[in-house]
This record gives structure tokens, sequence and C-alpha cells, in this order.
């Protein structure tokens, strides 16, 4: 697999304009490969509420610890940036903020408000975090406006202990659920190659299907260090294909599926993917 290095012009203005508005990215705190694609493209996947983590899943590169007090002015500073690199589509997520009452929630309202207030045009997809069940957090989440609601599973249900420990499946599973009852676009993502079988994959997919998912992204896992999870496979394109295949015929409407494929890959073309 190669991807471009981050070189040239919009890849430098995108850099300049992060750097000067005191933004985080998980293009770079998640050490995404197609971080000089995207920014080269002059677009950028924005993360809020600091870039330090409340979990220890062992697949993500984003530091972990007991974050400091999130910063009340980060949402008009993210709304401004959007302003600034004239993006049409832009992607905001977050780090896990379990110790915070509100999960991050109103922090989440105001900078998709914000947003919509200073680039109207504007489509917006939220990848948003496991609100431990937290509902009321949920629903003000995904009540400002947003065109697409994005929740990761990450990977199938064996493997929930070990990857995202302190993660729910079935958790997961009905936050996805009460966002398409909420009248959302709703979208997940599974990693593979991380020791996970066929069956178990189908299952998930099976599983999403049920809760009325939108939009699928599977992609291939990377070991970000040493320190991470091991990459236990390095699954086929052909096999990516033939997943995508499986989740259609599940009645997934959108599935983007190869080894380089991200949450926030391509996110573009899936603002319009149908709803009913």
């Amino acid at each position: 697999m190669r991807v471009k290095l981050p070189v040239g012009q919009e890849y430098a203005r995108v850099r300049k304009l992060v750097d000067d508005n005191k933004l985080h990215t998980i293009c770079e705190s998640g050490n995404c490969p197609n971080m000089g694609e995207c920014w080269g493209a002059g677009t950028a996947t924005f993360m809020i509420l600091g870039n330090v983590c409340t979990r220890s899943c062992t697949f993500c590169a984003v530091a972990t610890g007991r974050p400091p007090e999130y910063d009340t002015a980060e949402p008009a500073r993210v709304a401004r940036a959007i302003q600034k690199m004239g993006v049409r589509h832009a992607v905001i997520t977050s780090v896990n903020r379990d110790e915070l009452a509100d999960k991050g929630a109103e922090i989440w309202y105001q900078t998709v408000v914000k947003t919509k207030e200073l680039s109207p045009a504007t489509t917006i997809e939220t990848l948003i975090p496991d609100v431990k069940g937290k509902w009321a957090a949920l629903y003000r989440m995904i009540d400002a406006g947003q065109e697409v609601v994005s929740h990761n599973m990450e990977t199938v249900q064996e493997l929930y202990r070990r990857v995202r420990p302190q993660a729910r499946y079935e958790r997961s599973l009905e936050q996805i659920k009460l966002t398409r009852e909420a009248g959302k676009r709703t979208k997940s993502g599974i990693m593979l190659g991380l020791g996970e079988t066929d069956e178990q994959v189908y299952r998930a997919m099976d599983d999403l299907a049920a809760v009325g998912l939108h939009i699928l992204t599977l992609g291939q896992y990377l070991q970000p260090t040493k320190m991470h999870i091991e990459v236990a496979e390095f699954v086929h394109p052909d096999k990516f294909a033939h997943f995508k295949e499986e989740g259609l015929k599940r009645g997934i409407t959108y599935v983007e599926s190869s080894p380089l494929v991200r949450s926030s890959y391509h996110a573009e073309r899936h603002v319009n993917v149908p709803i009913d």
C-alpha cells in the first residue's frame, strides 16, 4: 500500500490554518495514512474537546489520560477555520470525554451551530463518541443540523474486550439505532485485520443492518506504534470487495471498502446517500 507524501501548497495552507487557530485534527493525532491526499485537497477532519482521550483503546494513536479543562472558545475557532478553508463538506470528531457529565455534548452542539452560521452552504459529518448510554447527551450532539452522524463500531463483537475495553458492542449498536430513529443519516466503520473471522464480520454487518445503518466503511487496521495491538492479517483487496457486496446484500445503503479506507475518507460522497 502506498500513499502520497504530505507536500504541496494546499497541504501547507491547511497546516497553517490548523496551527494558527490552535486546532487538533484526527489526521495528525491518529497518524492517518490519507493525510497527504486529504490535506492536499484542502480538507481535514477536525478533532474537538482536546487531544487527550479518557479511553485506552488498543488500536488508537490518540493520547490517553486525564484531559485538561475544555476550551469554550473552541467551537468559534473551528467554525472560523472551516470558513477560511472554504470546504464544502466538513468532518468533525472528538476524543472521548467520559469525565464530563454531558460527555462534551454542548461543545459538540455549539461547534456545529457556529459552523453552520458562518458557512451555511457547508455540509457537516459528525463522528461522535460513545456516550455510555447517556441518551440526552446523544440527542444534544445530533440536534445541531449536521447532515451525517457517524459512530464507529471499530471491530467485531468478539474482539471488543481486547480492542475497545471501555466500550460495549451492544451499547454502540443502540446508539446508532437511536440516531437512525431520530431521522439522521447514520454511518459507522469497522477495521479489518485484527484477527476477526469472516463469519464475525458478517454478523457485525447483520447487526448494523438491523439497526438501520445507512453507510458502512471497512478499512485495513495499521498498527500506529509498537505499543498498540499488532496487525493479525493484511486483508487482500479482493476480500474487501467481497465484504462490500455482502454489506449491500444485507440492506446497508452505501459501503466503502478497501484497505486504505478510513471513516472520513471520501466523506463528501456520503452526505448524498438517500435516507428514508
